[in-house]
């Protein structure tokens, strides 16, 4: 996999403008009609892709494209190799091992294969030998499913689904004013009916970070071990050093296209104990071991999950984005990107504050004690200007973000509103990008003739 070419040395201050270089989009692919560059601040939804990816991905196809773990030529045993070692990759890059990391499609499809064969084994469907491990996870009436108000709705949709499919009841963890969950409620809503807590790492809207470890240690102690805790990780892969191991949560997933990786793609990581209890959820070539006309065998984790033909050179381009991000990590030094991405967040949440008519969501009182963790990511509500419109005119000063409710509806009537818009930076952004957008933000109200 290549490294970025960029030439700064081991520990030499961080050069975001350096990095940015490497992203073809960010350096000369989309510019203003008056040539000046894109501002993206959308990277929560989207994140742009660098030159090694791109250049991983062609060369994949260009030179090794073949169906994988099937042919017996030599072309397909060189894919399968690039295939598996992408795994290795990947897996690392989050503390795993390679048969705890499942392909998936993106972080929707590996929570619906979760939440979908958890239903298979409430309806009986186990696998042999491990029929007790998975029915303790597997929610029947008078059960519960938790999970909080704060999700993005690829983390509630399939658990409402799972509720309805086996008579469980919902339950969802409040947040605060300021954004942060209610830990006194989860204590008060996990019990020992619990059989999943599904909650985000980060929150897609509001850039919090949660407290991961003490979830987990809270589920364990009140249910006794006997509930699946499920991390969305989406929001937090790109920008925190990941252990999902340490973290102790049982399963998680992310996406290939929000950490500098193709669309397409994405991974599931479970414990080796859960993976192998869990009933597969999609069915037919490439999973199975044996198949008659009236039963079949499969294969162990994590093939058990991949059936069908895979994304492969997507997943050999998700491997190239890891092998960038720990190559500007070698060029600029351990948590190097986090301190510059810590800048950006402060500049950007204080630069908020003092754009008149505008509402920061789940800031409370605007106070930053350092008790709260946040990723550099914030939505807000602009006083008298619908968030579509605010996003057109941020649009034509050439400043790219995010308008709506982010698939997070209810925790937009939370905050009493239908809709916001949100920035968000990554490795690349500058801090004139910020200015930039912060600067444009500021003219809204006048333009549309409120708050004179």
């Amino acid at each position: 996999m290549s490294a970025p070419t960029t030439t700064a040395p081991a520990g030499a201050a961080y050069d975001a403008a350096a990095v940015r270089a490497e992203f073809p989009l960010l350096s000369g692919g989309a510019q203003l009609p008056d040539g000046a560059p894109l501002v993206y601040l959308d990277s929560a939804a989207t994140s742009q892709r660098p030159r090694a990816v791109l250049d991983a991905e062609r060369s994949f196809l260009e030179t090794t494209n073949s169906a994988v773990h099937r042919g017996a030529h030599s072309l397909a045993a060189e894919a399968t190799e690039l295939f598996e070692g992408a795994r290795e990759t990947v897996a690392a890059f989050v503390g795993a091992q390679p048969e705890q990391l499942v392909w998936t499609s993106g972080a929707t499809a590996g929570l619906n294969l979760v939440a979908y064969s958890l239903g298979n084994a409430a309806a009986g469907r186990t696998v042999p030998g491990h029929e007790d491990a998975v029915r303790q996870w597997a929610p029947g009436p008078g059960d519960e499913i938790v999970v909080t108000e704060a999700e993005h709705h690829a983390n509630l949709v399939p658990w409402q689904e799972l509720a309805a499919r086996t008579g469980a009841r919902l339950r969802a963890v409040p947040v605060h004013d300021d954004g942060v969950l209610d830990l006194e409620a989860a204590a008060a809503v996990i019990g020992e009916r619990t059989r999943v807590v599904a909650f985000s790492h980060v929150s897609n809207v509001l850039g919090v970070v949660n407290p991961v470890e003490q979830l987990v240690a809270m589920t364990r102690e009140a249910t006794g071990g006997r509930a699946l805790t499920v991390l969305d990780a989406c929001q937090s892969a790109p920008h925190l050093a990941l252990d999902l191991p340490a973290l102790g949560v049982d399963v998680a997933v992310f996406s290939g296209h929000k950490v500098l990786g193709p669309n397409g793609v994405g991974c599931l990581y479970g414990r080796t104990e859960v993976l192998e209890a869990l009933p597969p959820f999609l069915l037919g070539g490439s999973m199975v071991t044996t198949v008659t006309l009236e039963a079949t065998a499969f294969l162990p984790p994590p093939q058990r999950f991949e059936a069908g033909t895979q994304a492969v050179s997507q997943a050999v381009g998700l491997a190239a984005a890891v092998d960038f991000l720990r190559g500007v990590e070698e060029r600029f030094g351990e948590g190097a990107v986090a301190e510059h991405e810590r800048r950006l967040e402060r500049r950007l949440r204080h630069g908020l504050r003092e754009v008149p008519g505008v509402r920061l969501l789940g800031d409370a009182d605007g106070v930053d004690d350092g008790t709260v963790q946040r990723v550099a990511l914030q939505a807000f509500d602009v006083e008298g200007v619908h968030a579509h419109d605010v996003g057109q005119l941020l649009d034509a000063r050439g400043v790219a973000v995010r308008v709506g409710h982010h698939c997070a509806q209810p925790l937009h009537r939370r905050f009493g509103v239908t809709a916001s818009v949100r920035a968000s930076a990554a490795l690349y952004t500058t801090e004139d990008d910020v200015d930039t957008f912060l600067d444009a933000l500021s003219g809204v109200r006048a333009y549309f003739g409120v708050g004179r």
